[in-house]
């Protein structure tokens, strides 16, 4: 355990940003669970789609995920609704 005053505030604060990655991360993962289970029965597939991405920028500005695995995600959920358009 931490002695010092500062070591205490280091740890809350990593205590904090630990709980709020966490909730990102999750938004992210329902979002994109959301669109993929929407996909296989075909309702309101473009607005989960325009979610997931919503989701998935806002995890990138607040450090939670690094911009380029944001992109390659963005693509793979983009690819997945393209090819169900083309299908259509």
């Amino acid at each position: 355990m931490a002695n010092s005053k500062s070591a205490l505030k280091r740890i809350r604060i990593a205590a904090k940003r630990t709980e709020r990655n966490r909730h990102v991360k999750s938004t992210v993962r329902s979002a994109v669970r959301n669109f993929r289970r929407s996909l296989e029965t075909g309702d309101d597939v473009e607005q989960k789609l325009r979610l997931a991405i919503c989701r998935i920028d806002k995890a990138v500005s607040k450090g939670v995920l690094h911009r380029n695995a944001a992109a390659r995600k963005k693509s793979r959920l983009t690819k997945q609704f393209n090819k169900l358009q083309a299908q259509q």
